[in-house]
């Protein structure tokens, strides 16, 4: 019966792909907005659209009634699984995304996030830094907000990994606030090498609080991060029920000072 159910959910992805391409293109077209907002929000309904034809998914989502996306913010996430992608465009906002270049040069996929106006990092390149930087003010001064995974990758372990300064050394210098998202269950959405969905997954999506960068100096960029990759841990010991120590992979390591 899942056999059935993973063809039926792929077919639909398919569908809702081959249908949003062209629907993309065109909105980029005639979008004169100079951050593509309209078109980037569209692209983020696909995502919307792909974890509602998912009936294996049953999702809660708190928090993010108070949020106004044109604030803007600097959101950061932690990071399970591709299915994360699709349950963070649940939350009615339009967000650029910042995202490794390779996912950029894959056909359709890619194309759809050039088309969103989305934010490549050439891991490779030693300007990263300076590049990633000028695009995500670009956008934070035109009021949209960006979001990274300071995680960098997925999670195999389902553990908070460590986080890179990058999104919180941006938010401090841009005087924006940073914006947490917590999200656990997505590592049980579709296990690494297989294609089947698994059945009866319970996906918990939580807005944190904002957190003021205003009166913050660059310097306090590390402090930044350990608070917000605190809280995001303290949420999700809550939610499994276990100690601090069993939800971080990296207890009482020190951050990257990378980009992810």
């Amino acid at each position: 019966m899942q056999y059935i159910t993973s063809v039926l959910i792929w077919t639909g992805i398919v569908l809702l792909i081959f249908i949003w391409l062209p629907l993309l293109f065109f909105s980029r077209v005639f979008d004169r907005d100079p951050v593509k907002y309209r078109t980037g929000y569209l692209f983020r309904k696909m995502g919307l659209a792909i974890s509602k034809i998912n009936p294996n998914w049953q999702v809660t989502i708190d928090g993010h009634e108070k949020i106004n996306d044109r604030n803007p913010y600097v959101v950061v996430s932690n990071h399970l699984s591709n299915a994360d992608i699709p349950l963070i465009s649940n939350l009615p906002w339009e967000m650029k995304w910042v995202a490794k270049k390779q996912l950029f040069n894959l056909p359709i996929l890619g194309w759809m996030m050039r088309l969103a106006g989305d934010i490549p990092v050439d891991r490779l390149s030693s300007n990263k830094k300076i590049v990633v930087f000028k695009k995500c003010k670009f956008y934070l001064d035109r009021n949209v907000s960006v979001i990274f995974f300071p995680e960098g990758t997925r999670s195999r372990s389902g553990k908070l990994n460590r986080f890179a300064l990058g999104a919180f050394d941006l938010a401090i210098r841009e005087k924006k606030p940073i914006l947490p998202l917590v999200l656990d269950g997505t590592q049980d959405c579709l296990p690494k090498q297989t294609w089947k969905f698994q059945p009866d997954v319970y996906i918990k999506l939580k807005v944190l609080d904002p957190i003021e960068t205003t009166n913050l100096e660059p310097e306090d960029a590390p402090e930044l991060l350990k608070t917000v990759r605190d809280a995001i841990a303290l949420q999700l010991s809550e939610w499994r029920q276990e100690p601090i120590s069993e939800v971080d992979a990296t207890y009482r390591n020190q951050p990257d000072d990378g980009y992810g």
